[in-house]
Parts: C-alpha cells; structure tokens; sequence
C-alpha cells in the first residue's frame, strides 16, 4: 500500500502554454516527453545510440581480430616446418590435431591451419559480431600479450625458478626452437582452449552442473590435461610434481586469458612467454 497518494495528472491547458528549455511549445500530454515513438531521450531521431563495441577491449577479442592477430603464428609455425623439413620435431597438439584428422580419413598436410582459419570465421560469423578490423588493435595486443607473458614468469619467479612450457629437443638451433614456440602458443591454445575447454564446460553442464560450477570444472579440467599433456610421447618431460603444478597454473592463466580476453590474446601471451622463457 503507498504511502502517499498518487499525484493528480497535470492539467493538458497548462502543459500546452508551459514553454520547452529551448524556446519552444513545449509537449502536450498526449505526446508525452519522449520526443517521439520509442526514441530514447537525448538522441535524435534515428541517430546511433552509441558505439560502445568499438573499444580496444571489445575489438581484440572478437575472432575476426583473432585470426588476423594469429596468421603470423600460423605463417611461421607452417612455413618454417617446411623449410626446415617436416622431420622436424612438432609441437605435441598439432601432432595430436594431425593424427585424429587423418583418423576420420582428412589427411592433407595443410588441412589443419585451414581449418584453424575457417573455425575463427564461423565463430565470429555465429556470434554476429560486426565484419570490421583495425590495424592499430596489433599493435595494442601484441603488447598487451608481452605484459601478460611477464606477468606469468612473476608467477614462476614466485617457484623460485622457470622452464619454458614448450621444452625443444636438446641441441636445437635458434630458429627450430623459435617455429616450435609459435606452434605451441599456437595449437596448444586451439585443443585446450579453443576446442577442450567449451566442449568439456557442455559436458558439465549435461550432468546437470549450473552455468558458474561447469565453467569451473571446465578451467580445472582443460588446465590438469594440458599440464599432463607436456610429460606425453617421447619428446615430453619426466614427470614432476614441482613443473606439473606450475603448467596446471599456466594453464589456468591461458584459459581465464582465452575465457576474457579472446583467443588472439591467450594465443600471443602462450608464444610469447615461450620465446622470452626458451630464448633466454
């Protein structure tokens, strides 16, 4: 029950003689004070509300700016296997990606970063997100990657040392270690994050988990298998509880990173705490 009663309408004679701010008739209270059908207040008519998606924070994380973020990994991971030759060691998840790809009978060697390419497009094609890019947004996220790279070396750092996650094979050159940690920032980030970490958050959810708890066991699942997944093969490392821990932590970082900032971002900051950590 109010408190007050409901004020009395206003009188339509007075409405129609009380002057508008700007020196004109003012509305009557027929037309009410929206200035027209459904516009909102402060805009005229058929003008843009605003362009609050074309922010930095919006743009770089759409696929589209993804993918054109991503090609120089994909170029130089691609590119240097074949001029180094295929015998070369590959990261794990492209061998992996490769070897389920030939299984269902899709064998073409570039079959893969073709397939990388035209999964951003459908991606930001299903999220309707607007076919616009800007150049400048490279150069922003490429720093934003270095920032977050040096933020997950101070998490080693708090270890008391690091390792680079994309351990290369002994007596490897500058350039073979370079090309294998484009392909692990890379592929690495399309199987546990692009591909794992949504299908196993739709997994949880099928089990009847909410929205907020399979998003959880999504990140600890995807994080726990990409950690196990460097001790895999006879390329992987021997098992340690001391490096497994910290992998299981850079997986977290990557998926929160792919989770709120986009593919592009987790991708770039995977590579470039590589380099800095492997090059050193």
């Amino acid at each position: 029950m109010p408190f007050f009663p409901d004020p009395a309408p206003p009188d339509p004679e007075l409405l129609r003689d009380f002057p508008a701010l700007d020196g004109e008739p003012g509305p009557s209270a027929d037309e009410g004070f929206d200035g027209g059908a459904g516009q909102t207040p402060g805009f005229p008519p058929d003008a843009p509300q605003a362009e609050a998606a074309d922010t930095y924070w919006s743009l770089s994380r759409t696929p589209l700016t993804s993918l054109v973020f991503t090609l120089p990994l994909v170029l130089a991971y691609e590119g240097g296997v074949l001029l180094l030759g295929r015998g070369t060691p590959r990261n794990g998840a492209d061998v992996w990606l490769r070897q389920f790809l030939d299984g269902i009978g899709l064998g073409p060697y570039f079959l893969l970063p073709v397939l990388t390419i035209v999964g951003l497009l459908a991606w930001h094609h299903v999220e309707h997100d607007r076919w616009r890019f800007s150049p400048a947004l490279l150069l922003g996220m490429a720093l934003e990657c270095v920032l977050w790279a040096v933020a997950l070396i101070g998490v080693a750092r708090l270890q008391e040392r690091f390792w680079p996650l994309a351990a290369g094979v002994a007596g490897e050159g500058v350039w073979a270690r370079l090309i294998g940690f484009c392909g692990a920032g890379l592929y690495e980030e399309v199987l546990f994050r692009l591909l794992l970490l949504p299908a196993l958050i739709w997994l949880c959810e099928r089990l009847g988990a909410g929205s907020a708890a399979a998003a959880v066991w999504g990140l600890v699942a995807s994080s726990l298998l990409f950690s196990a997944a460097h001790y895999v093969g006879p390329l992987g490392d021997g098992f340690q509880v001391y490096s497994f821990t910290f992998r299981f932590l850079a997986g977290m970082f990557f998926a929160v990173l792919f989770t709120a900032r986009g593919f592009g971002i987790a991708a770039g900051t995977h590579a470039a705490y590589d380099m800095i950590v492997g090059l050193r």
